[in-house]
């Protein structure tokens, strides 16, 4: 499978302030995830055959130029069938066709399969193919992603974590970042750090954290000025991930031990 990375820059939370949109194949090829319209991917689909556009999930730094690349390059528009209004709303652009998970786009011959990775958000998915799989904000080759705000779900992000761990594939193609080699590897280190952070969260109420903010200050121990709203969000998640499997109680603002 042939595969381009092109970064291009965003609005996005991520460090570099830049997402990586994808070109797989060439004769009938897959753009997946078109941030924002730049002269460079302007340029790598200039000398191939666009047939399809899909994304990984709709953050408005992987979706903005959805309908100038369908428009210019005729091609069909995927959206997964459980969300498809989302999508159409983020995007400005009705689907033409859906997906669920399983559902094979044959790209030059090969079998791209779509998988649900719920976690980051809803509608997330992964594309696989013999070889790699493009993982949108599943996974980051350093440092960790953020599952944070009202559809996160820390529960579904850890499962999707694990699921795709299980599958082995050989590369990961994250959306933002360098490519990832080591994808076991990267994959076990941030279900371990999840985990690490939910003790962490669980200790801080234990001791007597109640509020976000006070569980923050006690489950950290370094300085999140810079990220701080972000790392609220995932506490949050944490948070609703341990009242549900019954280890504290979280009222939405405040946290008790059980």
């Amino acid at each position: 499978m042939d595969v381009i990375r092109v970064s291009v820059e965003t609005a996005t939370s991520a460090p570099d302030g830049r997402t990586n949109a994808y070109l797989l194949g060439t004769d009938s090829a897959l753009l997946v995830d078109p941030a924002a319209r730049t002269d460079d991917l302007d340029d790598a689909i200039s000398d191939r055959s666009v047939d399809h556009v899909a994304v990984t999930h709709h953050h408005p730094d992987h979706v903005d130029a959805v309908e100038t690349y369908a428009d210019r390059c005729d091609a069909t528009v995927w959206a997964h069938a459980t969300h498809a209004d989302g999508f159409a709303a983020a995007t400005g652009v009705s689907p033409d066709r859906t997906f669920r998970s399983g559902t094979v786009i044959d790209v030059d011959g090969d079998e791209v399969r779509i998988r649900d990775t719920p976690g980051h958000a809803p509608e997330h998915v992964a594309f696989e193919w013999t070889g790699g799989a493009l993982v949108g904000d599943l996974a980051i080759a350093a440092g960790s992603v953020v599952v944070g705000g009202p559809e996160a779900d820390m529960r579904s992000y850890l499962t999707s974590l694990r699921r795709l761990h299980a599958r082995n594939p050989e590369n990961l193609y994250p959306g933002h970042g360098p490519v990832i080699e080591d994808s076991r590897a990267t994959l076990e280190r941030l279900v371990v750090h999840r985990l690490e952070r939910e003790a962490r969260v669980r200790a801080a109420v234990e001791s007597g954290a109640r509020t976000v903010d006070e569980i923050l200050d006690a489950a950290y121990d370094k300085d999140i000025s810079d990220v701080r709203r972000l790392a609220a969000a995932t506490v949050r998640c944490h948070l609703e991930k341990l009242d549900t499997e019954g280890d504290i109680a979280w009222d939405g603002q405040h946290a008790e031990p059980r």
